[in-house]
């Protein structure tokens, strides 16, 4: 494949292209690790939101509170840079990465999720429990259906945020579409200056991060207009 690249461009321009390419699926699979890890974590601390238990409920909203507040970049400076130094070992970069983009996504994704169950009408509540239903079967059976149709476009939009706060993990010596990107554009090689590296770099943030977000807008037209529907015949 990089044969074929440096054959169609020529040197550098082929050997440019295909590494930054190349390195682009490392920002992917970072991003996908992220979400999933952040949706099973953001799923816990959203249960632990809602439950009619004070004590989970004040520590699900200071988990949100404290990693809303602090930056991403400051979690992959702490995770990658910190601790190593604290505990005096080394931690490989992609665990950094995974760890802070892990618990950053997971405070936002409960955020969303929280938002869209308390979003469901109150009476389903209460419905259910005139019908002699406990918390947990009401949630899994009346309330996260509804919910669920409310956050999916959300929850996809989100995963814009997710891809682009990976370009940060370069900080913390993570190989992947902006480290490559800011090498090149640093390299005193004719053809890989910074105004030619640096567009390149945001057409392809642009291809990863843009179907998404049309996905994300037709989700939200389409189920919000069932949830009209719904409400109407209601």
């Amino acid at each position: 494949m990089k044969d074929l690249f440096i054959t169609v461009l020529g040197k550098p321009d082929g050997i440019i292209l295909f590494q930054l390419i190349e390195a682009t699926q490392y920002t992917i699979y970072l991003s996908l690790i992220a979400f999933a890890g952040g949706g099973i974590l953001g799923a816990l601390i959203t249960l632990m939101r809602i439950v009619p238990r004070k004590t989970p409920r004040r520590v699900a909203v200071s988990y949100i509170w404290l990693f809303q507040s602090t930056p991403l970049l400051m979690l992959l400076f702490l995770t990658g840079l910190g601790v190593p130094r604290l505990i005096g070992a080394d931690i490989n970069p992609w665990v950094a990465a995974i760890v802070s983009l892990t618990v950053y996504a997971s405070a936002y994704l409960s955020d969303v999720w929280r938002g869209a169950i308390e979003s469901v009408p109150q009476g389903q509540w209460e419905g259910s429990r005139a019908l002699g239903l406990g918390f947990v079967p009401t949630l899994r059976t009346v309330i996260l259906p509804q919910a669920f149709r409310i956050a999916l476009a959300p929850t996809v939009g989100f995963m814009v945020q997710i891809i682009k706060g990976t370009s940060l993990a370069y900080i913390i010596g993570f190989s992947d579409l902006m480290t490559i990107g800011k090498r090149w554009a640093n390299a005193p090689v004719p053809g890989s200056e910074p105004f030619i590296i640096f567009p390149l770099m945001a057409v392809i943030y642009f291809a990863l991060c843009y179907p998404l977000t049309l996905w994300s807008r037709r989700l939200e037209r389409k189920l919000g207009n069932v949830s009209k529907e719904a409400a109407q015949a209601a």
